[in-house]
């Protein structure tokens, strides 16, 4: 039989991983020890909004994921129990569960990758300007969190809107003395789905086969597919170009509707995130030709910041891909997304600095 010491620090590392005391009562059981034999080595990822309607599905995928080796899930409620359903899973990821803002710099310290899809999700008849007041704190506090804990990670927005968290989140950086612009990304990955999937309808293709640049940003006009750039190589009527600029710009609305004020777009961001993450740990890992969508710092145009391929690397964003040959009713779009996105910006930079 084995001791009873052995067994009380067996147990005392599960009771860790699910709720993470102080590290002044763990004694010589250390958070890093906390580990099932036999973990993959990998990377540590901090989900902020783990047991949200996108958080759940998120944190549920990022557990399968080979790369991730420690897996920490915060929220202001219902962090425990997401973490504890979660952590039965038989992968190799590490989960722990945080719970409330007095243990946010616990989730955030030594993370490589921190995900923010925390905030409130739209409603119908909403607009993403209309979670703004609500989100921009919200994305601010985490923010500040991570200047001090994290300084040095990736970080992926996927809180709405935006096109105006993400100016938020620099300025809170700028503050703090941390700003790196090729570590902050804007997920704007969904968009890229839905344009491959209604694409690829319209083709009677896999949407596995289809690749569908998306700029601008991510929110309504600011959404611009540019379907001249499609893989592999198609033509479009102009009927069928209205229709899938439509969709696709309008692909959110689309599920808050079927939803019928029961939630958003939960699922299919999970899962669009998900996909981003892995692109940002693959270029964290070394691996050459890493090339996404993303909403970021950018001299694409003379806006501050844009949505358009970029290369993902050791250091988050490693290059910016210019736009490309622009057709006419493209470069029409890009007028109108320019605009909108300036006010946008505009007003996440403001909330910070006023």
């Amino acid at each position: 039989m084995q001791p009873s010491s052995i067994v009380n620090d067996r147990i005392a590392r599960i009771a860790a991983h699910l709720q993470p005391p102080n590290d002044s009562q763990m004694g010589d059981l250390r958070r890093e020890n906390c580990r099932a034999k036999g973990a993959s080595g990998g990377f540590k990822v901090g989900v902020l909004g783990a047991a949200g309607g996108i958080g759940q599905p998120l944190a549920l995928l990022m557990k399968m994921n080979p790369l991730v080796s420690v897996l920490h899930l915060y929220d202001v409620v219902n962090a425990p129990g997401v973490t504890a359903d979660i952590s039965h899973m038989d992968t190799s990821a590490v989960v722990r569960g945080f719970l409330g803002q007095q243990q946010l710099e616990d989730a955030l310290t030594g993370m490589d990758l921190v995900i923010i899809p925390a905030g409130v999700p739209r409603k119908p008849g909403m607009t993403r300007d209309d979670l703004f007041n609500i989100n921009a704190g919200i994305v601010k506090t985490l923010c500040e969190g991570i200047a001090k804990c994290c300084p040095k990670a990736i970080v992926n927005v996927i809180s709405n809107p935006v096109n105006s968290t993400v100016p938020i989140a620099a300025e809170v950086f700028k503050k703090a003395g941390t700003y790196d612009p090729k570590r902050l990304l804007g997920v704007t990955m969904l968009d890229v789905v839905r344009a491959n999937t209604f694409v690829a309808e319209v083709l009677g293709l896999d949407p596995r086969e289809v690749d569908v640049p998306v700029v601008g940003g991510h929110a309504g006009v600011t959404i611009l597919p540019l379907l001249s750039q499609v893989k592999p190589s198609s033509s479009f009527t102009p009927k069928e170009i209205d229709y899938l600029t439509d969709r696709i710009q309008n692909g959110g609305t689309e599920v808050v509707e079927a939803k019928a004020g029961a939630g958003s777009a939960t699922l299919s961001m999970a899962y669009a995130a998900v996909k981003f993450a892995d692109a940002c740990l693959r270029g964290l890992r070394g691996d050459a030709g890493i090339v996404q969508c993303a909403y970021v710092a950018s001299e694409v145009t003379e806006l501050p910041f844009f949505a358009s391929k970029v290369r993902l690397g050791r250091t988050g964003v490693e290059e910016i891909h210019p736009l490309g040959p622009l057709n006419e009713y493209e470069r029409a779009g890009l007028e109108k997304a320019k605009k909108e996105l300036a006010g946008s910006i505009q007003k996440g930079v403001s909330f910070i600095r006023k």
